[in-house]
């Protein structure tokens, strides 16, 4: 339940003195070029400007990194969709419909439909936090291994989808990703696959990996074109266009929805968050739509569906970090180091005795997910202009870009070593039909799964399947995911039979 009381004074708060709003816009704006740029992290934009919250009161300080927040979550799926160039691993299923769209020239479209449905994500994402989190904290605390185990294993079931000539070339590419995910240190603390070289100790870096077999593959296989968009008539950037792509955003009103719900819950699991929940939601929408083949080749629902679960986890990641003082993420973990410098601690003592802070918070928040929608609606004119850039420039500009990336998120020669190899690998897959995102996906979530399935056969003492019968959130997320995987098709298969065998 809301605290009246505490709700008026967060308006109070925001709206008495607006010095708080003013670190917002600059905030979106840093938040959208650091996800537009290849390699640069939101966490790393957060960290870096984190010095310069010391000078501010709380409230500020909260305002202008969250804005940073909401802003690189929405700025990765730009280049999701224009370049096939994931801003960071919450931005993977972007790509899968929102480049082909690019790629027909329907950019435009594809940056409307990107930005309504993080609007509305981030919209719902927040308001489930402003009225449910006490309960979200609750549910929180009884995540467990096990039920992490379930989530990630929902996310990495989108591989079987991924190639529709193929099935097995899907299952063969997300194999692939899992073995490439056990290289380096074991959970437990043993070396595998290393060939002797320290730089593999720490297994192979994801960003890296994912900026070469998503962009630079896709670069080298663009040579011999002139333009990313091949009709000279369709690279026009227009505005027009845009809102038209805004509008056909709520012809999917369940997908948007789903979405959202889908980006909220699992962004609350600590360690989860949106690198599951917008494959989880793409993989939903792929498997409810009426039109799964269109899927993959530029369908809009697909667009809608990963950038409303990218965007509304942002909201469910911010119920740990306030309810319980826990990061979920690398993003909330630069939020906690703001915290501890005002000598504020999350958790529920702060939510009983700070409520209108929490309300301020959560409040300011909505109010930039509003302020995105202007910003955004103004930045993509700009941002659009890429499909403009002919590729005998874009081209050499992105790769360098990429290797900079790459040496970025490592700090070593092997950030770049790593893109190089992977646009090969991505290169060579693309040539034979092989879906990369389905390697991306077992190597994103491969590690993770090893982790979560070693700390449940700790934890239940080598009894998974006992230990599951005493923990009911498990159980019921597995029998939605059974019910989810199997049900759906077959009662989908029923209706189209049923509905064959029906008079004209």
């Amino acid at each position: 339940m809301i605290d009246q009381f505490a709700l008026s004074q967060a308006f109070t708060l925001l709206f008495t003195d607006l010095s708080p709003w003013l670190w917002v816009i600059p905030g979106l704006l840093i938040g959208l070029i650091f996800g537009s740029i290849p390699g640069l992290q939101i966490s790393m934009a957060m960290a870096v400007f984190l010095p310069v919250t010391f000078g501010m009161d709380f409230l500020q300080a909260m305002l202008f990194l969250t804005a940073i927040f909401t802003g690189g979550a929405y700025g990765g799926g730009v280049t999701a969709i224009l370049m096939n160039i994931p801003g960071s691993s919450s931005s993977i299923a972007t790509a899968f419909d929102g480049y082909p769209m690019a790629r027909k020239g329907q950019h435009n479209e594809a940056l409307g439909l990107g930005l309504c449905a993080s609007v509305v994500g981030a919209f719902v994402g927040y308001s489930l936090l402003m009225l449910l989190i006490n309960p979200l904290a609750a549910f929180v605390l009884k995540i467990g291994p096990l039920e992490m185990v379930v989530v990630v294993l929902w996310g990495l079931t989108l591989i079987a989808t991924l190639n529709d000539s193929s099935m097995a070339k899907g299952l063969m590419a997300g194999f692939l990703g899992l073995m490439l995910s056990q290289i380096g240190m074991s959970t437990t603390g043993i070396m595998r696959t290393t060939i002797g070289n320290p730089y593999l100790l720490d297994g192979i870096p994801v960003v890296p990996a994912m900026i070469g077999i998503f962009a630079a593959s896709e670069l080298l296989r663009l040579r011999g074109s002139s333009f990313l968009v091949q009709n000279e008539a369709q690279r026009n950037i227009s505005f027009a266009l845009i809102l038209k792509g805004v509008g056909q955003t709520f012809r999917h009103p369940g997908t948007l929805l789903r979405g959202s719900l889908i980006g909220a819950v699992i962004g609350a699991i600590p360690g989860v968050g949106s690198s599951v929940a917008n494959l989880v939601s793409y993989g939903e929408a792929k498997r409810t739509s009426k039109t799964p083949e269109a899927f993959g080749k530029g369908a809009p629902e697909g667009v809608v569906a990963a950038e409303s679960a990218n965007s509304s986890s942002e909201g469910g990641s911010m119920t740990a970090l306030l309810a319980l003082g826990i990061p979920g993420g690398a993003a909330t973990a630069v939020l906690l180091a703001a915290f501890s410098f005002h000598n504020i601690i999350g958790g529920p003592s702060f939510i009983r005795d700070q409520t209108d802070i929490v309300y301020s918070i959560i409040l300011g928040n909505l109010g930039q997910v509003v302020l995105l929608a202007f910003l955004g609606l103004l930045s993509l004119r700009l941002l659009g202009m890429v499909v403009r850039v002919p590729l005998a420039y874009l081209v050499p500009s992105v790769l360098a870009m990429c290797a900079w990336g790459g040496y970025g998120i490592t700090g070593t020669i092997a950030g770049p070593l790593t893109v190089a190899a992977f646009a090969g690998l991505g290169w060579l897959m693309r040539q034979n039909n092989y879906p990369v995102a389905a390697t991306v996906i077992g190597l994103l979530l491969g590690r993770m799964m090893e982790g979560e399935v070693v700390r449940t056969l700790q934890v239940s003492g080598g009894r998974p399947f006992e230990y599951m019968m005493e923990r009911p959130i498990a159980l019921a997320l597995f029998i939605i995911m059974l019910l989810v995987l199997i049900g759906a098709p077959a009662l989908k298969a029923f209706r189209s039979r049923r509905a064959s065998h029906e008079p004209n």
